[in-house]
């Protein structure tokens, strides 16, 4: 079975490395030619970017090529020796948790490059190095609480039942309805300043049209999310009764009340679609999927890595592939996703205006530096939208020169 699982990877990782260099290629192709959507010097910005972050992308696939091998071979196995705990849920906590611990080690001196150096380059970061620590010794203090205590209660669900996974699945599928529903407020606690809209004449439209939807929520907040980047952004955030709107103080900047009216109309046409409880429901589907293959391993895949089949190993090894399994299942996912993307859009434009729409999208595309156009494949693989192009045509704009 271990030989399934690595030629699995070899696959996701020649196709990931194709498509980066794809993409790349497109790319630099497209900028000699006339720009279109962006302004001229924003859409040679906006290339030069993703090219960069390809750049970034294709590093990153050879080291985990690389880190992959290194615990398939004797990674698992070393760090297996070195752990002498007799009690099983707590030997599964210190093993899972020093596993994830060393794949963060590992991915550092990437996600530092992106944040300090690419993303200072292209103007969008502002983190400072003492909110970096900051926000990474919060985010570690809530995966050692939390995190373990999740890893906790799978391991003693693998431990008590036969059809472990079964259960295993309701027992994760619940945390990640939970986490969706206290993100808002855990944000709002230890990461973000939330405060009411300043602008009160914005608050007065946005309820007016949430109201005109039925769509309830705790209320319309503004984030200071510029200390970090200057990136524009907007989301609905929570569930149920934690339900809210959230700005980042960067939009509320930057675009004009009927071009953040006509963003979040976009927005709440994913809600009157349905489309909140869809994704649910997929993501549901997958990760039943999931434990279905990973509660089901035979004990010669462990053998074979040097493992005993506890609830530490099957675990880790869930970690380790997953993601390539998500890799193949994302093309089916995306184009749901982007075809949803039409529907809230339609929805969108027919709240506020198509116009308002389109130069809402115009706005986030030049600050936001996304390049407009992408190889067939790319999208294939990574686009949950609809590349800008797409979007725009279908809202009747036409994208000729940009001026």
């Amino acid at each position: 079975m271990l030989e399934i699982f690595i030629i699995g990877y070899i696959l996701y990782y020649v196709i990931a490395v194709y498509t980066s260099i794809s993409q790349k290629n497109f790319v630099k192709s497209a900028m000699k030619k006339t720009a279109v959507i962006l302004e001229k010097d924003k859409y040679t910005e906006a290339g030069h970017y993703s090219m960069d972050k390809e750049t970034i992308s294709l590093i990153s696939h050879c080291y985990d090529l690389i880190l992959f091998l290194f615990w398939i071979v004797f990674g698992l196995e070393l760090l297996d020796q070195a752990i002498n705990i007799e009690n099983g849920l707590l030997k599964a906590i210190v093993f899972v948790d020093l596993f994830i611990i060393i794949n963060w080690i590992f991915g550092l001196p990437f996600e530092l490059y992106s944040t300090f150096k690419l993303d200072k380059d292209y103007g969008f970061s502002n983190m400072t190095f003492s909110l970096y620590v900051k926000d990474t010794i919060k985010t570690g203090f809530l995966f050692l609480l939390f995190g373990s205590a999740v890893i906790a209660g799978i391991s003693f669900i693998i431990k008590s039942f036969d059809t472990w996974w079964i259960w295993g699945f309701v027992f994760i599928f619940a945390i990640l309805i939970l986490i969706n529903m206290l993100y808002p407020i855990i944000r709002d606690k230890m990461f973000d300043k939330f405060e009411p809209l300043k602008d009160k004449e914005l608050e007065s439209k946005i309820e007016k049209l949430l109201s005109g939807v039925g769509f309830k929520s705790s209320g319309v907040f503004q984030i200071d999310a510029s200390k970090r980047d200057n990136r524009l952004n907007a989301y609905f955030g929570g569930l149920g009764s934690t339900k809210r709107v959230v700005l980042y103080d960067t939009l509320v900047e930057k675009l004009t009340h009927n071009e953040l009216l006509a963003v979040l109309g976009h927005e709440l046409g994913h809600f009157k679609n349905g489309d909140i409880i869809k994704n649910i429901g997929i993501m549901g589907l997958v990760l039943f999927v999931f434990f279905a293959i990973f509660g089901n391993l035979s004990n010669e895949l462990f053998e074979t890595l040097h493992l005993t089949n506890e609830p530490y190993s099957i675990i880790v090894l869930f970690l380790i592939f997953s993601p390539i399994l998500s890799f193949f299942l994302m093309p089916l996912i995306s184009a749901i996703s982007r075809h949803n993307e039409y529907a809230a859009d339609e929805f969108g434009s027919n709240l506020s205006s198509k116009e308002d729409l389109v130069s809402a999208l115009l706005k986030l595309a030049n600050e936001n530096k996304s390049f407009p156009l992408s190889h067939p494949i790319y999208v294939f693989f990574y686009y949950s939208h609809p590349p800008l192009v797409e979007r725009l045509k279908e809202l009747g704009y036409k994208s000729g020169d940009s001026t």
